[in-house]
């Protein structure tokens, strides 16, 4: 089967699930989207490699990618392969020097992992007919900008993240990351690139 290549377009707070996000991947040569809905974990995992962020202490995934490197091992692409009751299935195809291993991976963990190794990510055209979504126009107004975590919605968190300056949002970026507060820091650099994107 011919693989498409995909690239990562947004991540954000899912409106329809609570505690999750959606990381939506695009067709490379085309206008079509694949949305994942991923967990915090995982999704932090990835705008903290994304946004070139340096936390505190090595993450999971940040320690696989120096264990794999210790042992010269090398991510070459990861591979969404399958898509069985709405759960996306992908493989890593990493290699040492001297042959090419397919290892199973939650599809959230084999992005992580991707954005990490700078490996290409692909999926099959089957999957972009059954799972994408076809959009005219503006990506951002597909993702629906963050406009407020549920904790903020019930007014829990007295911040709001909008009516701080670029200043204020990065040292208290900067503050998140020190506190190892991931899931905090993914929404304050979520204000930042919504910021530069309008």
């Amino acid at each position: 089967m011919k693989k498409i290549k995909l690239d990562i377009v947004g991540l954000s707070y899912s409106q329809t699930q609570s505690g999750a996000y959606a990381l939506v991947l695009g067709e490379v040569s085309g206008r079509r989207r694949l949305p994942i809905i991923i967990g915090g974990f995982e999704a932090q995992a990835i705008a903290i490699e994304i946004e070139k962020m340096t936390p505190s202490r090595p993450l999971t995934h940040d320690l696989f990618k120096s264990f794999a490197e210790a042992y010269h091992v090398v991510i070459q692409e990861v591979i969404i392969y399958n898509l069985v009751d709405g759960i996306f299935y992908a493989k890593l195809l990493c290699n040492d020097g001297k042959k090419t291993v397919e290892i199973d991976a939650r599809t959230s963990d084999a992005i992580a992992l991707a954005v990490r190794f700078e490996c290409a990510i692909y999926t099959y055209e089957f999957i972009l007919a059954t799972a994408g979504i076809v959009i005219e126009g503006n990506d951002f107004v597909f993702l629906e900008n963050i406009e407020a975590t549920p904790e903020e919605k019930t007014g829990s968190t007295p911040v709001n993240l909008a009516s701080l300056s670029d200043e204020e949002l990065k040292t208290k970026l900067q503050e998140a990351l020190t506190e190892e507060a991931y899931e905090k820091a993914a929404r304050i650099r979520d204000e930042l690139s919504r910021r530069k994107s309008s």
